[in-house]
């Protein structure tokens, strides 16, 4: 089976890392052709060059736009040869549902939780948009780069879990930063105010890996842009609208996502609403 992989960002390289690690035979595309260096495979001049060299595109995009011009278009992924592609980026359903009528292709979503901790030791949670007999070809590819694949059932219904997801990361993000707004102007230790809640009913795996961030964020690598996070909601709260769904809580904490990206936190970690919910500017 020959990958080619598209999207070489914080998350995407080590993905596509892992595997060429597994001894697939994987072609690259990244915008920045500059992204690709160091790992050891060929790298091609466009999408649609990437599609005619793979049997299976392995995409991890920011968003919907992001998307959308990689895959249309004369020189897109849609142009070549690929006959599946499996999309890995937070995307909406709409968008998935896009993809699937523009292209005779197999397009599945398949959406990771987890940072780029999770993504370099391949230990990613995988959401799959499709059904057992759908993915059995491409477990392989899947269990090179997670160590859970949860199989949704149906094309679109990964996004939509994995949205989901996002915006309990994205609320416990929220609270978070308030709780710790509230034991630093009390006067409390910072790192043991961030044990006692981590080691708390309200402990979560992502405040252990998140840690170093959480107590100093600048002092470490963006491993989830802010900007992104606000995107996650923007993409929920509009499903949620079009669904009929209340979600009062999401759209208060895309507003402090949004208020805290105005004030110059888009592209640090999300973990930079700490520091702005502290009312650092």
């Amino acid at each position: 089976m020959k990958l080619g992989f598209a999207g070489l960002g914080r998350m995407g390289r080590p993905m596509a890392a892992n595997l060429i690690a597994a001894a697939f035979e994987v072609t690259l595309w990244n915008r920045s052709p500059d992204k690709a260096v160091g790992l050891g495979v060929a790298v091609a001049d466009s999408p649609r060059a990437l599609s005619d060299s793979a049997d299976v595109i392995v995409t991890m995009l920011a968003d919907d736009a992001a998307s959308e011009t990689v895959h249309f278009g004369p020189d897109g992924l849609f142009a070549g040869g690929a006959s599946v592609f499996l999309e890995m980026g937070t995307v909406s359903p709409d968008h998935i549902a896009a993809l699937a009528r523009a292209t005779d292709a197999q397009v599945i979503d398949a959406p990771v939780s987890g940072s780029t901790p999770q993504a370099e030791t391949g230990t990613l949670k995988i959401m799959v948009g499709a059904n057992e007999d759908e993915i059995a070809p491409l477990r392989p590819v899947l269990d090179a780069m997670g160590d859970k694949i949860d199989v949704m059932g149906g094309q679109g219904q990964a996004a939509v879990m994995k949205l989901a997801v996002n915006m309990l990361i994205h609320a416990m993000n929220q609270t978070l930063a308030e709780a710790l707004a509230l034991t630093d102007a009390a006067g409390l230790d910072r790192e043991r105010a961030f044990d006692v809640i981590a080691g708390s009913a309200a402990g979560a795996p992502m405040l252990g890996y998140r840690r170093g961030l959480y107590l100093d964020e600048t002092a470490h690598d963006v491993t989830f842009a802010l900007s992104l996070a606000r995107k996650d909601l923007d993409i929920a709260t509009a499903l949620a609208d079009r669904l009929g769904v209340a979600m009062p809580q999401a759209q208060v904490n895309r507003h402090r996502l949004a208020e805290a990206e105005s004030h110059g936190f888009g592209d640090r970690d999300m973990a930079a609403i700490v520091p702005h919910e502290r009312g650092e500017r």
